[in-house]
Order: C-alpha cells, then sequence, then structure tokens
C-alpha cells in the first residue's frame, strides 16, 4: 500500500503520479491525505480530507491506533530503534476522536487508514511540499519517520518513506553540496576529517561552522548584515512568501548578481546579469528522486555565445584569488569521486553511457549501485546505529482565519506551469496552457454566499498584501479553504503567504495563511 500525503502527484510530479496509477490498477492500495480533492483521489481507495495543517494530529493518531491495537512490529523496534516508550506516551492522548476535532477526519476513517497501514506486507509513505512547507515541516516528517518505525517499513523494496522532489535535479544540487551544512556527498562541514580530505584537494582552509539557509540569509539581509548577494537559477522575489518584504530586501542591497538563462523578475533587479547556457545546452549529470545519477548530453548548440554555470563560477574564483582551471564537466565530476568515493567512486561516465542511470551509494567500478538504503535494519543481525522515534506534538498554523480574514489561503503548482513561469509561459511559444492565468479556486457555497460566479474579479487580501484575480469555482476545496498558484507574476500569490518559518529547515509557511476575498 502507499500512503500518499501532501503531494498534488498528477499536476507536480506527472510521471510519479503515472506510475502509483498503474500500481492501483495491480491491486495497491492508495490512501491520500490531503486538504483538496486533488485528482488523485480518484484513484484512493481512501482520501482522508484534514484541515490544511493538522497532518502531525492524524499521524499521531495512527500511531496510536496501531500502538494500541498491538499492530506494531515489537521485535523489529526493539531490534532497532530507541525511545519507543516516549512515543507511545506522547501518542496516548490522540485517539481518533481526538484528532477528528483537529483534522475534520472521521474517526473511522483514522482506525481503517492505521490498519491499512500496517497490516500491509509492505507499506510505503511518499510526501512532498504539502508536508515540509509548515513552520511545523520538520516534526512533520518526524511524525511519518515514527509510522514507518513503529511498521518495520524501512530498508526493504516496495516500502519506506520517499520524498518527491520538487524539480529535477534538486537531489543532485543537494548531493553537490548546495546546502549550508555539508560539503559533496552530505559530509559533514563540523567534522575535522571530511574538512582535511576537501582541504587537501583544493589547497585552501575551509571554515568549521555552517553557513546560513535561505532564511537566514534574507534576515542577514534585513539585519544589513549581508549586502551583497549572488543569485544563481532562482527567482526569490516571485517565489520567496513575503514577496512585497522580499522585494523590498532586494532592492536595498548595495549589490546584486543574478546568473541565469532568462531576464526573470529577480534579474531585472540585478546590478549585474551573467547569462549562461541552458540544460538542453550543456553536458553533464542529473541525479533524481531515487538517486539515480543519469547522463545530460547537450541537445542544441547554444543561440548565443554564453558560458555554462560552472565555467563562470570559475572565471569568477579566479578573478577573485582562487584560481580554477576545470576543462569539463567530466573533470569536475572525477573530483566529486575522488572526495566522496564511498557514495560515487564506481559512477563515472563510460559507466553511466554504457549501463545508463545508476543508484549511488556505488563505491567501486563493479558495484551495481544501490536500490534500496537502509537495508541494514532487515538484516539477521542487526548493526547500529539504532533510530530514535522522535515524538511530536500538534501545533496549529501561525495564521488561522478570524473575523476580519474569513478563509484560509493554500497554494500549490499547477499542471502545465513551472515555477515562476521563466520557462513555460513567457519564453516557451510551444508550451499550451490549459490555464493561462491565476485564479482563486473557491468551493460553490462560499462562491454563492459571496455572490460571485466563475470568471469574477475579486480582490484577495491577507495582512500582507493585495492581489487582484479571477474566480474558479470547484469542489476540490472545502468550505473555508481557498486554493491559488505561484506561477502568474501577473498574480503575484506570495505578497499574500506569511513570513514564517520552520526553526530547524527554515522552510516557509506556504500552504496556510489567513486571506479576505472582496468582489471586484
Amino acid at each position: 500500500m502507499l500512503l500518499l500525503l501532501g503531494s498534488n502527484t498528477s499536476e507536480a510530479h506527472p510521471i510519479i503520479a503515472n506510475k502509483i496509477k498503474k500500481g492501483v490498477k495491480n491491486g495497491m492500495k492508495l490512501i491520500v491525505v490531503d486538504p483538496r480533492k486533488i485528482d488523485m483521489t480518484k484513484f484512493a481507495h481512501t482520501h482522508l480530507q484534514i484541515r490544511v495543517g493538522t497532518d502531525i494530529a492524524l499521524l499521531n493518531a495512527m500511531a496510536h491506533v496501531i500502538i494500541d491495537e498491538s499492530l506494531h512490529d515489537q521485535a523489529f523496534i526493539e531490534r532497532t530503534t530507541t525511545n519507543f516508550e516516549a512515543l507511545k506516551e506522547q501518542v496516548k492522548r490522540y485517539t481518533p476522536e481526538y484528532a477528528e476535532t483537529i483534522t475534520g477526519v472521521p474517526a473511522e476513517l483514522i482506525r481503517e487508514s492505521a490498519r491499512v497501514y500496517a497490516k500491509a506486507k509492505n507499506a510505503a509513505i511518499a510526501y512532498t511540499l504539502g508536508i515540509t512547507e509548515h513552520h511545523h515541516g520538520v516534526n512533520n516528517v518526524f511524525a511519518l519517520l515514527n509510522l514507518m518505525l513503529l511498521t518495520g517499513n524501512i530498508g526493504k523494496p516496495f516500502a519506506g518513506i520517499n520524498p518527491l522532489r520538487g524539480q529535477n535535479n534538486v537531489q543532485g544540487a543537494g548531493d553537490m553540496g548546495c546546502l549550508p551544512n555539508v560539503f559533496t556527498g552530505h559530509q559533514k562541514i563540523t567534522d575535522p576529517q571530511v574538512r582535511a580530505r576537501f582541504e587537501a584537494e583544493w589547497g585552501v582552509s575551509l571554515p568549521s561552522k555552517p553557513g546560513k539557509n535561505q532564511t537566514q540569509v534574507l534576515e542577514a539581509m534585513e539585519t544589513g548584515e549581508i549586502r551583497c548577494l549572488y543569485v544563481v537559477g532562482e527567482n526569490p522575489v516571485v517565489s520567496d512568501v513575503h514577496a512585497n518584504k522580499t522585494r523590498k530586501l532586494f532592492e536595498n542591497l548595495d549589490f546584486l548578481v543574478v546568473q541565469d538563462i532568462f531576464m526573470t523578475q529577480t534579474a531585472e533587479l540585478a546590478d549585474v546579469v551573467l547569462p549562461v547556457k541552458s540544460w538542453a545546452e550543456v553536458d553533464g549529470t542529473f541525479t533524481n528522486t531515487e538517486r539515480r545519477i543519469q547522463r545530460v548530453r547537450k541537445a542544441v548548440e547554444p543561440v548565443f555565445d554564453v558560458k555554462e554555470d560552472w565555467q563562470v563560477i570559475c572565471e569568477l574564483s579566479t578573478l577573485m584569488g582562487y584560481p580554477m582551471s576545470y576543462s569539463s564537466a567530466e573533470e569536475i565530476w572525477n573530483e566529486v569521486r575522488r572526495l566522496v568515493p564511498e557514495v560515487y567512486g564506481g559512477i563515472s561516465y563510460s559507466r553511466l553511457d554504457q549501463e545508463g542511470g545508476l543508484q549511488y551509494p556505488c563505491p567501486t567500478e563493479d558495484h551495481p549501485g544501490t536500490k534500496y538504503l537502509h537495508d541494514r535494519f532487515q538484516q539477521e543481525v542487526f548493526y547500529g546505529p539504532k533510530a530514535p522515534f522522535k515524538p511530536v506534538d500538534y501545533v496549529p498554523p501561525k495564521e488561522l482565519p478570524d473575523q476580519e480574514f474569513p478563509f484560509l489561503l493554500t497554494t500549490g503548482r499547477r499542471y502545465e506551469s513551472y515555477n515562476t513561469h521563466t520557462q513555460t509561459s513567457y519564453y516557451a511559444d510551444g508550451v499550451k496552457l490549459k490555464q493561462t492565468d491565476e485564479t482563486v479556486d473557491m468551493n460553490e457555497t462560499d462562491a454563492a454566499r459571496m455572490g460571485v460566479e466563475a470568471g469574477d474579479w475579486v480582490q484577495v487580501t491577507s495582512r500582507r498584501g493585495t492581489v487582484k484575480v479571477k474566480v474558479k469555482i470547484t469542489d476540490q476545496v472545502p468550505e473555508g479553504l481557498v486554493f491559488m498558484s505561484f506561477h502568474f507574476n501577473e498574480v503575484p500569490t506570495n505578497v499574500l503567504t506569511i513570513d514564517a518559518f520552520d526553526p530547524v529547515a527554515g522552510t516557509a509557511e506556504y500552504k496556510a495563511c489567513a486571506v479576505k476575498i472582496e468582489k471586484l
């Protein structure tokens, strides 16, 4: 069975959605957890239509049922985990009846879903930004991990917990060190042995403390600690929460450099724009959501005489006093293999060309790649470290509807559009959009009460900003909830969203803020 949460899969990950639909046809049970009646609910055995931001209450109640009805794998728990008693105590008060008062999901549906998950021979969890884009997103993931460990669904085929990545190389970017606390291969910056390895390769002294994540960078821009910024392949003045505030922070910088393939809204604010080749004009590797490294080959010749991203970075580094003289993407990749051989040592370009994609870890040339992680949990003789249960408590979204702002806005993606629309609208003549402009998706009852019809213009206002947008009437959203995407610059939805952040990951709460709607 598959427990699918916070993922509008058919619109945001259509290829994965097709795999899920085929699985259902072949007998897989599907439970969809989502506040909206998304397309995937048509294929689900059960739709748990929760209130936005109440995932922890639901998941704790499922854990409560699994423990209360002795559906947990006691032998697995004793052999491979710690902190079970703390979890047991934490979820004791999360009866399905109590969770129903928070989530809106009927208690009996919660019980049935917990039983289906716990009794399945193999149970997988898949989730995406509907779980993480909350001010308690990390705790949401901990609640999922607790379910997985309770039932022993780790380290074996057709199980585990699977975050679906938002873009085609998000996994690869993180793996290569585009995170503030790790080097390439997720090697910790704080580990002196790791630093020594990288320092020997690069001939420099490296910092021992993590850098700032995106949220912390914005905070430092606000205090004046950061006065210059270098943005690569990102359009934050459209995609970040509280967009009016974000734009002011960017406008107040002393110096802004943007490196991109198009003149984005962020690039329009820049002092210097560095144009680069697109994904179709370069050679290299991408890593997909299942850790599969695949070769990328140049498909077309560049229209303009521009450089690749790595060439720009190398030339800038050389001008700033540290010479970088790589000759190709393959040479950079071979350095990655040398620095993290236990993960990438066996993945050469020649092997990728011959065999296709390979899943890391793949330490040697004769290693087949690793299809399933964490298989040590299924070994007869378990070797540590043990996995700790992480008891978490439900907390509501930072901003809930009230008399002044009676609706809850949640945001997401639409099928044909991609992120801030740079590639799928303004420059792409060949892309045909079913939805050519933004709408606020409303329930029929709410629309009737307000006296608005499909296509009418309304003004949507939060405590941070206002947008004008057309109405779309749909049964996908329940009463009191409205939905908008962030793709259309003409309707900059993120001027509405709240700058509340997860304290651990720094992820913003895109999925919940209070708004009012007025007919124009």
